[in-house]
C-alpha cells in the first residue's frame, strides 16, 4: 500500500532503532534531492538550499543518527551505519532512486553509499569532502578534541572547531551564520561528540573506488577550507570520471553558508543539467533553461 507523503518541517519517520527528523518540501513527482549534514551539524545548515531548490524539486533534509532532533539508537557510531540509516530513510520515504548533496561526513557517506548501492542514485554532490582514511596526524587531532570536550566542555569544544570551519573573512561578513554554526556545535552532548570524532577517525577510504562511480558529480569546495582543502576536492575531480569542480572564494569548509550565492548557482545549473539529461522526470521539462 502507498505511503501519503507528508510535507514540511521537523518530520518524523523511523529509523533503525531511532526516530528520524527531517524536513521534505516541493513537488510530489518531483525528482527527489537528499542533502546530508556534516559533524556536528544538523539539517538547518541547508535551509538556503532548500529554499532554493523546492519550487522544481522535492528536497529533504534530515539529522543524521544522533544529530539535531534525531534519535541516536543504541549502536556504536559509524560511517557503515550512517550508510545503512541513509537507505534506511529512502527505503522509509519509498523513493527509488536520488540525487545527493553531502557536506563534508555527508560526503564521506554519499561515497561509501554509492559504493555499496550504486543503483539508487542519480548523481552525487560533494561539498567539502575527500576520500582519504585519516592520517595518524589527523587521528591524534581527534583524540585531542575529544580530550577538550572531556577537559573543558562542549563551548571550548566549540569555539576551537569554528576557527578552522569559516573563512576569515566570514568572521566579519558572516556572523549570524557564524553564531548558528556554533550554536548546533553546543546543541550536542559531550558523549556524542566523543562518538562521532572516533567514526570519523576509524572511517575506511574511498579513493580506491572514485573511478567506478557511474553517475554524474559534482565537487563543491571552498577556496579558503583548510579541514578538506581544494587539493582534496582536485584529486576528486581527476579521479571521478566526467566529474565536475568548482574553488568557491571568500568561503572555507561550510560555502554553502559562506558563499551562498555561487554555491547554489553551481549547484541549480547542476541538477537542472541532470535532470535533463536523465529525464528524470517530465517536471524537468518544466525548468526554464
Amino acid at each position: 500500500m502507498e505511503v501519503m507523503r507528508v510535507s514540511g518541517e521537523n518530520l518524523k519517520i523511523e529509523g533503525q532503532g531511532f526516530t528520524v527528523n527531517y524536513d521534505d518540501f516541493g513537488p510530489v513527482y518531483a525528482p527527489p534531492v537528499i542533502f546530508i549534514h556534516g559533524f556536528p551539524f544538523n539539517k538547518n545548515i541547508w535551509s538556503l538550499q532548500l529554499e532554493l531548490l523546492k519550487s522544481n524539486y522535492r528536497v529533504i533534509a534530515y539529522d543524521i543518527r544522533g544529530h539535531g532532533r534525531s534519535g541516536s539508537g543504541d549502536s556504536p557510531l559509524s560511517i557503515d551505519l550512517f550508510v545503512d540509516d541513509l537507505l534506511h530513510f529512502i527505503d522509509g520515504l519509498e523513493l527509488d532512486k536520488v540525487l545527493v548533496c553531502g557536506l563534508s561526513l555527508g560526503g564521506y557517506i554519499a561515497l561509501n553509499a554509492i559504493q555499496k548501492y550504486p543503483e539508487r542514485f542519480n548523481a552525487l554532490i560533494l561539498c567539502s569532502t575527500q576520500c582519504p582514511a585519516d592520517s595518524e596526524k589527523v587521528r591524534e587531532g581527534r583524540e585531542k578534541k575529544a580530550e577538550l570536550v572531556v577537559n573543558k566542555g562542549i563551548e571550548a569544544y566549540a569555539d576551537e572547531s569554528i576557527r578552522s570551519l569559516f573563512a576569515p573573512t566570514s568572521f566579519t561578513a558572516r556572523k549570524e551564520e557564524v553564531r548558528s554554526v556554533r550554536k548546533m556545535i553546543v546543541n550536542n552532548t559531550p558523549s556524542f561528540i566523543q562518538k562521532g570524532l572516533v567514526a570519523l577517525a576509524e572511517r575506511k577510504e574511498t579513493c580506491s573506488t572514485l573511478s567506478s562511480i557511474p553517475v554524474p558529480v559534482l565537487i563543491l569546495v571552498g577556496k579558503d577550507d583548510t579541514i578538506t582543502p581544494p587539493s582534496e576536492a582536485e584529486y576528486l575531480n581527476y579521479n571521478i570520471r566526467g566529474s565536475e569542480m568548482h574553488v568557491l572564494p571568500y568561503a572555507g569548509h561550510l560555502a554553502n553558508l559562506e558563499n551562498t550565492h555561487e554555491f547554489n548557482d553551481k549547484l541549480k545549473k547542476f541538477i537542472d543539467r541532470v535532470c535533463k539529461t536523465q529525464h528524470l522526470s517530465k517536471h524537468c521539462e518544466e525548468i526554464q533553461k
